[in-house]
């Protein structure tokens, strides 16, 4: 007997409370595991199809810090735009994700974190907070004793100088001149991953101008020693990368006055630009937020007024990223993610038994077909002759496609019995060739670019705000070699390099690292069905490795979680957390590609599924299971605790779809690398 959930207050039913109920026939665990995979299926499948935009598309809720939010209203003030309902939302929200000790955390149930801290309790002053109150003088304390807003971030740092609260020029140089450097030099924009090079080049324009805004109030409870605000620290020995960068830094800041006026005035106009010219038709850059946020400033201070159409619509987009709550809080989303939603959402359903010509599948395949990107981007930088094909992430990103949502929305449509099939042939065959030429030299593949893995812009003293490169991760790789393998092309030479890839990737206790989610659960949730969809068998030593691998990680609950701190401690927490719906149907996903349906892991996991579901067909899910930059930067998919779970239980009940043969050759399709 195991526990149950109560639908309406989300608690937990101990065993004995809930023995009562155990021969109630509509209790899915008075039935066989089957018949309760049939049940959450059904449910989750009538919750699912309910949330469909009318347009064929699916959007979560994305989740991320209050760091998001602070910085919303710090760029309103800084623009003189700041008004009282939206502080006022603002501050609802920041203050419900205050910890007990005063500090707000990254993620769900993490520990505090100094940058958000001092950007939460700066935003809260802006909103009126007295710095004596108790939740204020809670946080305060807490900064102080981590070394206070000296031992913050430079970005947050960069914030706080744009009020006087901290001095630029004890802030690392970013010179505009940058735009410059050919891609063959070191450092040069395009050695950067697209959201660090979309931030960094507003950022050279920020640093060069230097501007300062009247500060509203000081802020010296968040030094350690206000009269000594930043105290000197050694410089790292100089025979290490870090210490030399620091020194490098010492002389770029010596450079500042020696380059003309002229140069550094036309650098600022190249690089404004380049900024300008990267605005997406919503107004926004890259449909990320903090690129946007950045952008505008910049553009500001090289001149553009509010009311120039290049800022109303900056402005505008911006306030898309804004979830308004029922209890009036305002939550800033830093992406919005409706192309990889909906394609996660067509797997789900059609691997859960939808059919394939369901009004609402085709609904979404149409919708996808439109969203493809048939123009360059500056992927072409690095491979000027490919043809484009592919998608984005977002509403509107035609600058950035990616690789794992192009990967991923083939995979879709080939669930999909289209209407018009060469349409979705022709799209899919230019998906196909953009991601074989997308391949790094490794084999592998990253999520943006190709071979953006220079060591460099990880050690700049700037750079500590995560992780600034793309290098190939085993998750999109593996959703490419899936991709592959629908496609017929298991075989083909460069699909072999990527799988090679991914055997030598494997970690000493048979997992995979997951870089665009928590963590070795989605590595090794994305690679083993990968592979076998690929054509290893069961029983080949990587895949025996990694089942052996998930079942150990197994709660004793049944399910699956990993804690973010894995990250950070991978020895401690690799594969231990709490768990999520998400990550239990990762490792579930796995596991039965792994032809493990009728073990008793598989069992456990699919009845925690089952014990978890809420009345309504949804799962809860509190705890952060995407990664924006691995520990740095977390996210909370609110859909991903829907799709994944679904996909699992369709799989359960209705076998892999790779199972007998690959999805474009089962619909009498022959897709080549080729096309157009």
């Amino acid at each position: 007997m195991t526990a149950t959930t109560d639908g309406s207050t989300g608690a937990t039913i101990p065993p004995r409370a809930a023995a009562a109920s155990d021969t109630d026939s509509t209790d899915p665990l008075a039935a066989g595991v089957p018949e309760a995979a049939e049940r959450a299926a059904a449910r989750a499948i009538e919750f699912l199809l309910a949330r469909q935009d009318p347009e064929g598309w699916w959007k979560g809720d994305l989740e991320t810090n209050v760091t998001m939010d602070a910085e919303d209203l710090l760029l309103r003030q800084f623009l003189g735009i700041l008004d009282a309902a939206t502080t006022r939302a603002a501050a609802l929200f920041i203050r419900g994700e205050q910890r007990e000790d005063g500090a707000w955390a990254t993620f769900y149930g993490g520990p505090g974190d100094l940058s958000a801290t001092v950007e939460a309790y700066v935003a809260l002053r802006l909103a009126g907070d007295a710095p004596d109150a108790p939740h204020m003088a809670r946080a305060s304390a807490w900064v102080r004793e981590r070394g206070g807003m000296a031992s913050a971030r430079v970005f947050t740092r960069i914030w706080l100088a744009l009020f006087g609260w901290w001095k630029w020029e004890d802030l690392p140089e970013l010179p505009p001149e940058l735009i410059w450097f050919p891609t063959w030099l070191p450092l040069n924009i395009y050695d950067f991953g697209c959201w660090a090079r979309q931030t960094i080049v507003p950022l050279t324009i920020v640093s060069a101008k230097r501007p300062v805004r009247p500060a509203p109030f000081p802020l010296d409870e968040l030094h350690t020693d206000p009269a000594n605000p930043n105290p000197p620290k050694p410089l790292a020995p100089l025979a290490s990368w870090d210490g030399a960068f620091e020194r490098l830094d010492r002389v770029v800041h010596r450079l500042r006055k020696a380059v003309p006026r002229r140069v550094r005035r036309a650098a600022m106009n190249a690089a404004a630009r380049w900024i300008v010219e990267r605005q997406e038709n919503d107004g926004c850059w890259g449909g990320i937020q903090p690129p946007a946020v950045y952008s505008v400033i910049a553009l500001h201070l090289m001149g553009y007024d509010l009311r120039h159409p290049v800022m109303r619509a900056g402005l505008e987009s911006l306030d898309r990223f804004a979830v308004w709550r029922e209890d009036g809080s305002r939550m800033i989303e830093a992406c919005q993610s409706p192309v990889w939603d909906t394609c996660l959402a067509v797997i789900a359903l059609a691997d859960a038994g939808v059919p394939a010509d369901h009004p609402r599948l085709l609904k979404a395949a149409d919708w996808m077909l439109a969203e493809e990107i048939r123009r360059p981007g500056d992927w072409s930088v690095k491979r000027p002759e490919l043809p484009p094909g592919g998608w984005a992430f977002e509403f509107h990103n035609d600058n950035y496609p990616d690789i794992d949502d192009t990967a991923e929305v083939a995979l879709a449509l080939r669930r999909v019995s289209h209407p018009q099939p060469d349409r979705v042939d022709g799209a899919i065959a230019r998906a196909v060739r953009w991601n074989f030429g997308m391949q790094s030299k490794n084999g592998a593949w990253g999520a943006f670019d190709v071979d953006n893995t220079s060591p460099f812009p990880n050690r700049l003293p700037f750079c500590d705000f995560g992780e600034v490169i793309d290098p190939p991760s085993a998750d999109v790789t593996a959703h490419v070699v899936e991709m592959m393998a629908a496609e017929g092309l298991a075989h083909d030479p460069r699909t072999r390099r990527g799988i090679a890839w991914l055997l030598a990737e494997q970690e000493a206790d048979g997992s995979w690292f997951g870089r665009w989610g928590v963590n070795y659960v989605y590595g090794t949730g994305s690679v083993v069905p990968a592979l076998t969809a690929a054509g290893l068998p069961a029983s080949h030593p990587a895949i025996r490795r990694a089942v052996h691998w998930l079942q150990q990680a197994q709660n004793d609950d049944g399910g699956w979680g990993e804690d973010l701190r894995s990250y950070k401690y991978a020895r401690e927490w690799s594969g231990q957390g709490a768990s999520t719906a998400s990550q239990t149907a990762w490792a579930l996903m796995a596991l039965l590609a792994a032809g493990e349906r009728d073990s008793e892991a598989v069992e456990r996991g699919v009845r925690w599924l089952a014990d978890t579901q809420r009345n309504d067909g949804s799962w809860d899910e509190p705890y952060f299971t995407g990664t924006g930059f691995p520990w740095d930067f977390s996210i909370n998919y609110h859909l991903y605790r829907q799709v994944f779970p679904l996909t699992a239980l369709g799989r359960y009940l209705h076998g892999d779809p790779f199972d007998k043969a690959p999805l474009a050759t089962r619909r009498g399709v022959r897709v080549t690398a080729g096309g157009s």
